[in-house]
């Protein structure tokens, strides 16, 4: 019977792999990428802010103008876009692989100003007040508008749905929260006391001023009651795109002031074809020797490694065209090395196994390979389920370039999964059969390994007095501080704002010339890009007359005139209100796992994996204050990523140290925990080296953002690897000995244990 179900297991894993490889196929044949600004350019907007009656169009005006365009543009699913302000009331808009500008721009320049009306009467009504107005409603017959009742702000949430009642038109529904709820119930109710057929028995509901839809209030709504629940739904003959668009419109708020599109052009790429081929280098080398590492290493298994980590990128890669993402070069940068980080949870089930077959001294290869699996799964789970956790909170509470990064990171953790689970399970049972069954030296899966060797002659009682490793990595941590107040973070343009300077040009220029020549001049971080058909934009960090002219010379000694057209200081575009949900997100993301970790280990451990995540942190910030590097939006994705795997670290001990102390309950937790770090060494060791190598390449051979992208990746994976020792482990032993029980299993699970001759769990 057993025999039985494994079969039925294996035919199902192997369906399912199927399925998802052929779906991989079709849309990487089928489907374009949507490729970013850096890579491919897209559609510049420049708005300029009026002023109205009630408000003046300065820079805080034009400031909260800015981010409720953001939320509308993250609304279009436009990914990765570019917002700044330009002076006190310009914006410059730039959104990436945009299908129809002309749809865009519409939606980005209207106002949205949404307010609801009772209707006085048909065309104009004499002897009416001042206030009330005339405007053609939905069918062109003029309507007499009274005061409004309320207004757009009073909106809880507008979704777009098909009107399944009424004849499978769309529709949008909305939703008032607070007060606006019992002002829409006292409009229907005075409305509900005309008679049926009398135009005041409607309400109408205008947009900029323009009547969207002035439907009848129902004959069931009572008189004076008026529709009670706080909720609408407008309807107006709407095809899917205008319901949409409304209802993102009134989801992302009215503009504070009005705008007006002075400007509308293509820009190009903001990166050259040189820094692209050079990433594209790296990532290529950089997997190339982590394939060799792993075969090396762990022979035919690091085969199997090797064709799952392709499999790996290929189903990752279909699912961001899947659900349309926009592809950036720091994107894809991060997804090469979800792609070299992938190989943990396969390595986790080598050493695994390794671990099975030298217990077991020299038992079934099929049985150590499916006892690794088992003995890794709960390490797998864990690891991955706490960096989705994060992931999907990123999402939801972010913005910009910060919920891009969450979907990238879902889609890692998914597929990841899938990989691990499924398939690399497949894979390896198919081959570690028959004649490999028989030769099992060929397996890669049937040694110790020197650095397990190593291990096996440590001693676990290293972590014995962990007050003295908290004394070291507190005084790393001060001198990282330190580099904060005495050197200063040097914030990139995303955050500081800086200056963009265009220029007409005599003929069509070079524009990696161009790029190369200003970045000769002093400013290697300079963005340079077409702007237009032959004229050239220059965005850098604020800079003095002094600096401007030395980029003039620049650009002209490379197109033989440089005419100055546009000289413009920008604000940020990673503005107040995204930082702050960005810090929002990333706060609860932390809380998240924290919650997690102590519902399937302890309270303990999880303090103790959130005290090395933010040691991590404030070391990376401290060394590239140091080093005075830039920290800029490609800077947040590296930093974000080493909190995932910082995390995912001292996951892998811990569930080691749960499984270890299930076993002796009676040492001492110390060395319960210096026990587990060294079983996991060749774990980490291995992984490491892989993920070293893909970086390695990215810091020599890609550009100097990208440089930077890796520098700080490694400076995590060192942090991360050390502080789980270092901080982890001792906060963890601390805390037991002032709360005794961490990493205890839960009663009754020792019983259901069952243990061979040598101590591990069968």
């Amino acid at each position: 019977m057993p025999r039985e179900t494994a079969r039925r297991g294996m035919t199902g894993r192997a369906v399912v792999s199927l399925v998802i490889l052929a779906a991989t196929v079709y849309l990487l044949l089928t489907t374009a990428p949507r490729l970013g600004l850096d890579l491919r350019g897209g559609t510049q907007i420049v708005l300029e802010t009026k002023d109205s009656p009630t408000v003046t169009a300065d820079a805080e005006t034009t400031d909260r103008t800015l981010e409720v365009l953001r939320r509308r543009v993250d609304a279009l699913g436009v990914a990765e876009p570019m917002l700044a302000r330009s002076g006190d009331n310009r914006i410059i808009v730039e959104l990436p692989g945009v299908r129809d500008p002309r749809e865009a721009v519409e939606v980005i320049g209207r106002t949205a100003q949404l307010s609801f009306h009772p209707v006085v009467g048909v065309g104009s009504v004499p002897g009416e007040k001042p206030d009330t107005r005339v405007l053609p409603d939905e069918s062109g017959q003029p309507i007499t508008l009274g005061p409004a009742a309320l207004t757009g702000e009073g909106v809880d949430e507008a979704r777009s749905s098909i009107d399944s009642q009424g004849g499978g038109g769309w529709l949008v529904s909305v939703d008032f929260k607070g007060d606006s709820g019992r002002a829409w119930e006292r409009l229907t109710g005075q409305a509900a006391c005309s008679p049926p057929g009398d135009p005041a028995r409607r309400v109408a509901i205008a947009l900029d001023d323009k009547v969207i839809s002035s439907p009848q209030v129902s004959p069931q709504v009572a008189c004076g009651v008026g529709i009670v629940g706080g909720s609408t739904q407008i309807t107006g003959q709407f095809s899917p795109a205008e319901a949409k668009d409304l209802a993102l419109l009134i989801n992302a708020g009215a503009l504070p002031t009005p705008v007006e599109i002075i400007e509308q052009r293509t820009v190009g790429p903001t990166l050259g074809a040189a820094a692209i081929d050079a990433s594209a280098r790296a990532a290529v080398i950089g997997l190339a020797l982590t394939a060799l590492f792993l075969v090396a290493v762990y022979r035919l298994a690091g085969l199997v490694a090797v064709g799952t980590l392709v499999a790996y990128a290929a189903v990752s890669y279909a699912a961001l065209l899947a659900v349309g993402a926009t592809l950036t070069l720091p994107g894809l940068a991060g997804f090469v090395l979800a792609i070299g980080m992938a190989v943990d949870a396969t390595v986790l089930v080598f050493e695994r196994a390794r671990e099975e077959h030298s217990v077991k001294r020299g038992g079934s290869l099929p049985r150590s390979v499916s006892r690794g699996f088992s003995g890794a799964l709960s390490a797998i789970v864990d690891s991955n389920v706490t960096t989705l956790l994060a992931a999907g909170l990123l999402f939801w509470l972010a913005s910009g370039p910060v919920r891009g990064f969450g979907v990238t990171l879902s889609i890692g953790v998914v597929v990841a999964l899938f990989i691990s689970l499924v398939l690399t399970r497949l894979l390896l049972h198919l081959t570690m059969r028959g004649f490999v069954a028989r030769k099992p030296r060929l397996s890669g899966l049937t040694h110790e390994g020197k650095v397990r060797q190593w291990v096996n002659r440590r001693d676990p009682e290293f972590l014995g007095k962990p007050k003295r490793w908290l004394m070291v990595a507190g005084a790393v941590v001060i001198a990282a501080i330190a580099g904060l107040f005495v050197a200063g973070p040097n914030l990139g343009v995303e955050f500081t704002g800086g200056r963009v300077i265009e220029y007409s040009t005599s003929s069509p220029a070079d524009v990696e010339q161009v790029r190369d020549a200003v970045s000769d001049a002093g400013f290697p971080r300079a963005v340079v890009q077409m702007s237009g058909d032959k004229d050239i934009a220059v965005r850098t960090e604020p800079i003095d007359d002094d600096a401007t002219e030395r980029i003039r010379t620049a650009v002209a000694g490379v197109t033989g005139e440089a005419t100055e057209i546009r000289d413009e200081q920008i604000g940020p575009s990673l503005g107040a209100e995204l930082r702050t949900k960005a810090v929002i997100a990333l706060c609860l993301a932390v809380l998240a796992q924290l919650i997690y970790l102590a519902v399937r280990f302890d309270w303990r451990l999880g303090l103790a994996t959130v005290a090395a995540l933010a040691q991590d942190v404030l070391i990376i910030l401290g060394i590239f204050a140091w080093l005075g590097k830039s920290m800029d939006g490609v800077f947040l994705a590296a930093l974000l990523t080493v909190i995932g795997y910082s995390v995912n670290d001292s996951v892998v001990v811990f569930d080691r140290v749960r499984e270890v102390r299930g076993q002796r309950r009676k040492e001492p937790f110390a060395r319960v925990v210096g026990t587990a770090v060294l079983q996991t060494l060749p774990r980490t060791i291995n992984t490491g080296i892989g993920v070293l190598f893909v970086l390695g390449a990215l810091l020599f051979l890609g550009d100097g953002s990208l440089a930077d992208f890796a520098l700080a990746l490694l400076l995590g994976l060192v942090a991360g690897t050390v502080s789980t020792v270092a901080t982890a482990g001792p906060v963890a032993i601390l805390l037991d000995r002032r709360w005794p029980g961490a990493g205890r299993p839960a009663r009754g699970a020792s019983r259901t244990q069952k243990r061979d001759d040598n101590g591990a769990v069968v």
